[in-house]
Formats: C-alpha cells, sequence, structure tokens
C-alpha cells in the first residue's frame, strides 16, 4: 500500500515538474519563444492603473504582445508592504524573464527577491531611484534594475498654485512617513517655497486609518494643499477631497488622475507615457539588446497643466487666462 501511495506522489510530483519547465520554456505556435513577465503593483489606483496599461501598451508597441509572445502575470498589493514581497518571491519562484515593480515599495521588493537570480527588474512610478537605493549619484544603476522615475516637477508646481491663488501663504502636504519618496519631494518643497512667497506645512502619517484626522487638522493651518505621489496618501484621497471642499480649500494634484477625481490642477505626469516608456526600455531588455545594469532610469522631461473648471467653478476660483492657454488638458465634470 505505501509503495503505491509513493509511486503516485511521485508521478504527480514529475507531472507538476514537467508542467512547470514547459511554462517557462515553451514557445509559441510558430515557435518563437514566449516570454513571461510578472507585474507587481503596489495599490490600485488611477495613476498606477495607467502606469501599468502604458507598459503593457509599450511592450505592445516594441514587438511583445500577449498570446502572440508574451505572457503577463498581474498581482497587486493592496498597499501591503508584506503582500508585495511575497509577490515578488512568488515571481522569482517561477522564474519569469523580467519583473516590473509599479510603485517604490513594490520596486524595492521586487529588487530584493531578485537580487541573486539573473531576474532583471525594471521600476516605473518611483520618484527618487537614487533614495529608493536602485541608482548611484550619478543615476547609473546599481544592478539589474532599471527604469522610470515620476520626478515631481515642483518648481511648475509653486509655480502654478501662485498664479491660481495669489494671496495664499500656507501649502499643507499630506505625506507617508515610511515613503523615501514622499521624505525627499518634501525636502524639494522646502527647499523651494519661499522663493514663490510660500510655507509648506506638513503632516505625516503611517497608515491609511490615520488620513481622515491629519486631514482635518492640516486644514485648520492651510490656504491649500498639494500632494505628492505618495500612494497612502493617492489611495484615501476621495476622503481628503470631501473634507477640503466642506471648507472650500482647494487640493492641487500631482498627476492627471487626481485632476480628474477633483482636484483643482496639476502641473504633472501623464502616467500612461510613462509605462509607455517603461514598457519599450524593458523590451530592449528582453530582446538582449541592453542589460537593466547598462541602462540609466529615465524621467518624463516635460510635464503637462491639466485643469478641473468644474472643481474651480465650485470653489469660486478663477484661473488666469494665461494658465488655460497653455493647459494640456482641462476637464469640466469630476470623475466617481
Amino acid at each position: 500500500m505505501k509503495k503505491r501511495v509513493f509511486a503516485v506522489i511521485l508521478g504527480s510530483v514529475m507531472a507538476v515538474s514537467l508542467m512547470a519547465c514547459g511554462t517557462k520554456d515553451e514557445g509559441a505556435k510558430d515557435g518563437t519563444k514566449t516570454y513571461t513577465v510578472g507585474i507587481s503593483q503596489f495599490a490600485e489606483h488611477g495613476s498606477l492603473d495607467n502606469c501599468r496599461e502604458g507598459f503593457i501598451e509599450g511592450l505592445k508597441e516594441a514587438g511583445f504582445e500577449e498570446g502572440k509572445n508574451l505572457e503577463i502575470k498581474e498581482e497587486n498589493a493592496a498597499a501591503d508592504q508584506g503582500t508585495a514581497k511575497q509577490i515578488s518571491d512568488g515571481f522569482v519562484s517561477d522564474d519569469v524573464d523580467l519583473i516590473c515593480g509599479i510603485a517604490t515599495p513594490s520596486a524595492q521588493s521586487a529588487y530584493n527577491s531578485a537580487m541573486n537570480t539573473e531576474i532583471p527588474v525594471i521600476y516605473t512610478a518611483v520618484t527618487d531611484p537614487k533614495a529608493a537605493k536602485f541608482a548611484n549619484e550619478d543615476g547609473t544603476p546599481v544592478g539589474e534594475v532599471t527604469g522610470t522615475s515620476d520626478e515631481l516637477p515642483i518648481k511648475e508646481q509653486l509655480e502654478m498654485i501662485r498664479k491660481i491663488l495669489p494671496d495664499a501663504e500656507k501649502i499643507g502636504i499630506l505625506y507617508t512617513t515610511s515613503e523615501v519618496n514622499s521624505v525627499s519631494a518634501i525636502e524639494t518643497y522646502e527647499e523651494l517655497a519661499g522663493d514663490y512667497g510660500f510655507e509648506i506645512v506638513k503632516k505625516g502619517v503611517t497608515q491609511t486609518a490615520d488620513i481622515s484626522l491629519a486631514t482635518e487638522e492640516i486644514l485648520t493651518e492651510v490656504d491649500c494643499l498639494t500632494n505628492l505621489t505618495d500612494n497612502t496618501v493617492v489611495n484615501s484621497l476621495a476622503t481628503i477631497l470631501d473634507k477640503a471642499n466642506e471648507k472650500k480649500i482647494p487640493v492641487f494634484g500631482s498627476e492627471i488622475e487626481q485632476v480628474k477625481l477633483g482636484c483643482l490642477a496639476a502641473e504633472g505626469l501623464d502616467y500612461v507615457a510613462l509605462g509607455k516608456q517603461t514598457g519599450k526600455m524593458a523590451a530592449d531588455i528582453l530582446k538582449g539588446e541592453k542589460k537593466a545594469s547598462e541602462m540609466n532610469y529615465e524621467t518624463i522631461s516635460e510635464p503637462g497643466l491639466y485643469i478641473n473648471t468644474k472643481v474651480a467653478e465650485d470653489l469660486g476660483v478663477t484661473v488666469d487666462e494665461t494658465l488655460l492657454e497653455s493647459v494640456a488638458e482641462t476637464f469640466d465634470s469630476i470623475s466617481k
């Protein structure tokens, strides 16, 4: 009886092993190799979703398409760092050809998991790759890791806020204390704010549950809020906007999706474009044309100005005509 059970188990293990090998090496019907890419997204919100969609589109434009020569495994960490680690460990166990980490916590988990393997890691929506330990001071990669930065155009944002709110004095910023990118961005805000006659009031949170009270507190001290690309904060944008709108205090976004959702304006990023740029970098790695360690991280050179005219009307804010002339896109409604 024991021999029979052992034989069944052994047969099952061999079958699973053969299936696993086939998944990695199996090519498309025309004989071309099928590549497997694992996408680890830290949280589910508009900007990171756009990064993911743009990344897949960038791969497609470069010749890698699902159903033809590409298999994509998508996982979302739901803003939990422990889950992000489990996801990246799983991708390494699956021996994928490349891991894409969307947002700093997922990118860090991916790199840590793949560090002692031959699996390259590419990231997107990482504000400060140097602070995140992905790049040296000169921008060169620290290993087989590269990608794109969503570094905020803070100077342009301050200029825009000053034009829209000529009498404002204090700008509030909510941020997660454990996000190195947020800390770095606030340092830049504090360095530049005085040049435009602003004082920065910051309030840190450690988890989503802190957002409601922190928002209520900071709104008593400021003339407006400006958002970072802070995942915990962005996940709670609806709560922040509800409380700010009650007090008629404008909230400025950091990218297009936040403006669609009800922020007044943003000198920010198009995350679909950022994702496409990342996808094309990943394609170069998959083709063997470049190694991740040979590619400095990239940024989008020109931010776009986005304005929600419906929000401006609701808040009684008049937007300068010169701003409207230079706007990349306006919105006359609020997305739900």
